[in-house]
């Protein structure tokens, strides 16, 4: 099992598997901050980091796989914390940008196992900015576990008028954070701040997590 990373209390109703994005890992300030803003909400929050990410601490600088090799990863870790989980607590997958993609992409094998309740993505990464035509929904088209996207109304991997475009699941919740980027930070002219969208966030999370 990987290194992880806990916040919230060991006996909550809800353990939340967070993974990080493409570039930055585990204990980057934005997934530090969100961590623990949802464990205040009183979930548990686990992270951990993929191998490759693993490895630049390591010293070896390798550039992130294809998502669907971290796929069997995510599936080993979720497995594993399933088993050593208080009894009763419900499990939801979810992560940031790539992280959250690679646990859409494993959500409705692990919902059907029952395995997990939930996902939550942070940030999912509709398209590669600039490259709208390149769009990653086609699973999310037909996504049977209950899902929470939280993103920013002008993030560059998927603004609003472009994801209200696509076909997507009824099983999928859009949660819209305020003039929020891809980190879900507005321009100082929005009347918002990056604190209070993500606090938004968090507590949206928990919202969604207690109707599972």
């Amino acid at each position: 099992m990987p290194t992880l990373l806990t916040n919230g209390p060991e006996h909550a109703t809800t353990q939340l598997i967070l993974a990080h994005g493409a570039g930055a890992g585990m204990t980057s300030p934005w997934m530090t901050s969100l961590a623990s803003l949802i464990a205040t909400e009183g979930l548990r929050v686990t992270r951990f980091e993929f191998a490759y990410m693993d490895a630049r601490h390591q010293g070896a600088r390798k550039p992130p796989p294809k998502a669907e090799r971290l796929m069997p990863e995510y599936v080993s870790l979720a497995k594993e914390i399933t088993a050593s989980s208080p009894k009763g607590q419900r499990l939801v997958i979810g992560g940031k940008s790539m992280g959250g993609r690679v646990a859409s992409m494993i959500a409705d094998s692990l919902f059907e196992q029952g395995i997990i309740a939930g996902l939550v993505c942070a940030s999912y990464p509709f398209h590669p900015p600039k490259k709208l035509e390149q769009v990653r929904t086609a699973h999310l088209a037909t996504l049977r576990c209950p899902t929470l996207i939280v993103q920013g109304e002008r993030d560059p991997f998927g603004n609003r008028s472009e994801v209200e475009g696509y076909p997507l699941a009824r099983a999928i919740t859009i949660k819209w954070m305020q003039d929020g980027d891809h980190d879900l930070s507005p321009r100082a002219s929005s009347g918002t701040t990056a604190a209070a969208n993500l606090a938004s966030a968090a507590s949206a999370i928990a919202r969604f997590c207690a109707t599972l």
